[in-house]
């Protein structure tokens, strides 16, 4: 009696790991799948609404009431209002509604919403196996939005791409490309003729990872191609909500297929690069929580025979976001030569242990192109090929003022400056980088770079020399050596768009950007984004293609302006003396203009400007704030700790030496949370520039205090961007470094899937609540997408510690 009773125990608690059940984190959950409900807050990035997690990728997402067929970036979206969690019902329902006031007209990225209000809710309830989704709406639809209001449910492209789907009647197959034929709606809005129709689509009925069968009980369900309006679109199952109903105007049943006692693969997560001898060395193995550790081996690879030269049972670190997590430390091994790693069926791509492994191939990509391509007003040539041609030669015209532009530059009332809006800016066509995987200019990142690579300059002493730069004749050859420091050219580069904007304007810009979307989402080369043409003046109904120049009232902005102009006048001294005495005049005045506001970048301005005028009253500013840096000292220790000695101030240097060993605990405490070794918390984009900038201070702490800062802090910053991170995809983030890199990316030439060598993108994503992702896919720029500032020069000067601390 007792083993029947035994037997039907295990007998219903396996079948109930196969039902879909709410867990504590508030989605449903199952092995092999997982049904999230407005768990995450992104639609622009495809992150929220009804998401399938199916065996261990996001296959869907963004499912949610939509007023477009196919929306895009500055579409419509919902607002959340309420959401509520039913465990007696196994039942997710989030209230939202039209429009969403905090981004109407408004905001970051403001959205125009059309005059149109609704209320509804969107109702996820598990029955077993199956996922039943209900909208009900709080009033029935007016007569003109019957037939445009629909609910979208998003599949990702790159799981389908070359799969099949099946319908009533019809079948076919995920084509790469989007392909017509269009037509154009009763609003004249042009629209992609659906790929099929009908009342049940299966997607991938040949793929057991992938299958997942949408049926409707409410109308017709579509399959649209998203990409045929938005390269960065998805494919799109779609049903109208039906006229005069209130409950279920939506109803689907959706069964997606699940592999019996699936679990996730473990995954092995190392430096793609390689590792210093003397450096510590650990492999990460993130697993199935069910699963058991086997032994790990490490091998060498030899001419004759390689050989296992370390195995051990791994260690347990514990439990991180929904995986298990061992360590596998191998930093007695210092031979040096080519090793991989292998742990059950997975083996790791070769990777170096060598005093050389930094020395080439690591930090020269993002110098050799990725900032000789982002150069912008310059024609950049590499070898046979032209990266863009001379761009934006015809820069800029004042913008119009009482503006808030859709990429989330404002203008007020007035201009600022002696220009009227509209009026041509002189001298803004020279100098300056592309900011990220668009083309405008924008004062921070410009001001970053400057002076990261200032730093990176006066720190490590790089004459390193690949290409030439010629600012008479606007060209950049790239792997053509010219006899000058490269890293001293991009710092003019970036110098000569900062100041000649100051003294064309008498202010700094805020950015210089394209005037229209069509514009702004130029995939390709970006010398035919203008005509290259200066206007004098324009009408805004003429709609001229220059770009447009924005102006701005910010403290901090021009505080961080002055630090990066004062560190660059070290450097420029010697290589353009004119422009070294510019650099200092200027941060001197933006220091002045703003002696009467206390803005958090103005220690650091105070600090650059001490280092290199040496001047009592930066001095004396300091050390007036001994109160609000020590209580700022996690973002101020790493900046106050290079002038220590220097303030020659016994009180300040033993007070700031004593708030950096609490700070060192803080920082213990955080890199524990995780089995990297380093804080990782992102936030919408990955964490990896975040991390990054981490490591630089870690470096400068280290040098003060190396006993409180050691220096794996910087290194685990650096093994992280470099592969040793979450999730299935052991990617380094640097294109084009590493065995294995991001070669698909978020940049201007995304469009081709294909990347810049040097670019760092943003990394690993966390898709809410606890799955880290990094897809191979080109148009998200939350995980894949190019930026200047720190999250490029960052990493320079992560690889150069390394190759510094390391082999004095």
């Amino acid at each position: 009696m007792k083993r029947i009773v035994f037997l039907f125990l295990l007998v219903s608690i396996i079948h109930g790991q196969n039902l879909l059940k709410l867990n504590e984190q508030e989605y449903f959950e199952m092995p092999g799948l997982n049904v999230m409900a407005f768990s995450d807050f992104y639609p622009d990035g495809h992150q929220t609404g009804l998401t399938f997690i199916q065996h261990g990728k996001r296959t869907a997402a963004n499912g949610d009431v939509r007023l477009e067929p196919t929306p895009g970036q500055w579409s419509p979206i919902p607002m959340v209002v309420n959401r509520n969690v039913d465990i007696t019902k196994n039942q997710i329902t989030t209230y939202l509604s039209y429009p969403d006031s905090t981004k109407d007209r408004k905001g970051f990225n403001p959205i125009v919403y059309p005059d149109f209000k609704l209320n509804y809710s969107v109702r996820i309830k598990c029955e077993g196996k199956l996922i039943k989704v209900y909208v009900d709406l709080e009033k029935p639809l007016p007569d003109e939005w019957v037939g445009k209001v629909g609910f979208n449910f998003e599949l990702f492209p790159g799981d389908y791409f070359g799969k099949s789907f099946l319908t009533d009647n019809s079948s076919g197959i995920f084509n790469r490309q989007a392909n017509g034929p269009l037509f154009k709606d009763e609003d004249g809005e042009v629209q992609i003729i659906p790929m099929a129709e009908g009342n049940k689509i299966i997607a991938a009925p040949e793929d057991p990872y992938f299958k997942i069968t949408i049926e409707s009980e409410s109308g017709k369900l579509q399959l649209i191609d998203g990409r045929g309006k938005h390269d960065n679109g998805w494919f799109i199952v779609r049903s109208l909500l039906l006229p005069n109903k209130t409950d279920s105007a939506l109803e689907w049943t959706i069964t997606p297929n699940v592999i019996e006692n699936w679990r996730y693969k473990p995954v092995v997560q190392i430096s793609q690069v390689g590792y210093h001898p003397l450096q510590s060395k650990k492999a990460i193995i993130e697993m199935d929580k069910l699963d058991m550790p086997v032994d790990i081996h490490l091998i060498k690879l030899n001419y004759d025979k390689n050989e296992i030269v370390l195995s051990a049972l791994p260690i347990e670190w514990g439990y991180f976001l929904r995986y298990k997590y061992f360590t596998f430390d191998f930093t007695n091994i210092t031979d040096e030569g080519m090793y991989q790693i292998k742990y059950g069926d997975f083996l790791t791509s070769t990777f170096q242990i060598s005093k050389n492994v930094f020395a080439r191939n690591v930090w020269q990509p993002t110098v050799d192109y990725f900032l000789p391509v982002q150069m912008c007003h310059m024609r950049v040539n590499d070898r046979y090929r032209v990266w863009h041609g001379l761009c934006h030669n015809d820069d800029a015209l004042m913008a119009p003022t009482n503006i808030n532009h859709f990429d989330g530059y404002l203008q007020g009332s007035s201009t600022l400056t002696k220009y009227k809006p509209l009026e041509h800016v002189p001298n803004l066509n020279q100098g300056g980088w592309h900011d990220a995987g668009d083309y405008d200019l924008r004062i921070e990142s410009q001001a970053e770079t400057v002076h990261l690579l200032s730093l990176i300059y006066e720190e490590f002493k790089i004459d390193y020399d690949a290409t030439t730069i010629d600012q008479k004749n606007k060209i950049v050859e790239i792997h053509q050596p010219d006899g000058k420091p490269d890293i001293l050219q991009q710092i003019e580069h970036g110098l000569l768009s900062i100041i000649n904007g100051y003294k064309s304007l008498g202010r700094l810009y805020r950015g210089i950007i394209s005037p229209t979307i069509r514009q702004y989402t130029l995939l390709g080369d970006g010398s035919v984004m203008t005509n290259n043409i200066s206007e004098p003046t324009a009408n805004i109904d003429e709609q001229p293609d220059d770009n447009w120049v924005f102006t701005e009232i910010n403290p901090n902005h021009e505080l961080q302006t002055a630090y990066s102009l004062a560190s660059a006048s070290r450097v420029m001294k010697g290589f353009n003396d004119e422009l070294a005495n510019d650099c200092l005049r200027i941060a001197e005045e933006l220091w002045a203009s703003n002696e009467d506001k206390n803005p958090p970048s103005k220690i650091e301005a105070a600090v650059e400007l001490f280092i290199t005028t040496s001047r009592n009253k930066y001095r004396d500013y300091i050390l007036s704030n001994t109160n609000n840096i020590l209580q700022r000292i996690d973002r101020q220790g790493s900046s106050i700790s290079r002038i220590l000695d220097l303030v020659n101030n016994k009180e300040f240097k033993e007070r700031t030496i004593e708030e950096l060993k609490k700070f060192a605990s803080k920082i213990d405490e955080q890199k524990n949370e995780t089995p990297y070794g380093v804080p990782y918390k992102p936030n919408i984009w990955g964490a990896g520039w975040g991390i990054q900038s981490y490591g630089v201070d870690q470096y400068f702490l280290f040098k003060i205090l190396p006993e409180y800062f050691p220096k794996d802090n910087y290194m685990n910053a650096l093994n992280f961007i470099l592969g040793c991170h979450p999730g299935e995809n052991t990617s380094s983030f640097v294109s084009g470094v590493g065995a294995k890199s991001a070669t698909v990316a978020y940049g201007t030439n995304r469009a081709d899937w294909s990347y810049i060598p040097g670019g760092i993108i943003s990394g690993t994503a966390l898709i809410r609540p606890d799955l880290p992702e990094l897809k191979e896919w080109p148009y998200f720029w939350q995980q894949t997408e190019y930026v200047l500032g720190g999250g490029t020069v960052d990493y320079l000067f992560l690889v150069l510690a390394a190759i510094k601390s390391h082999n004095k």
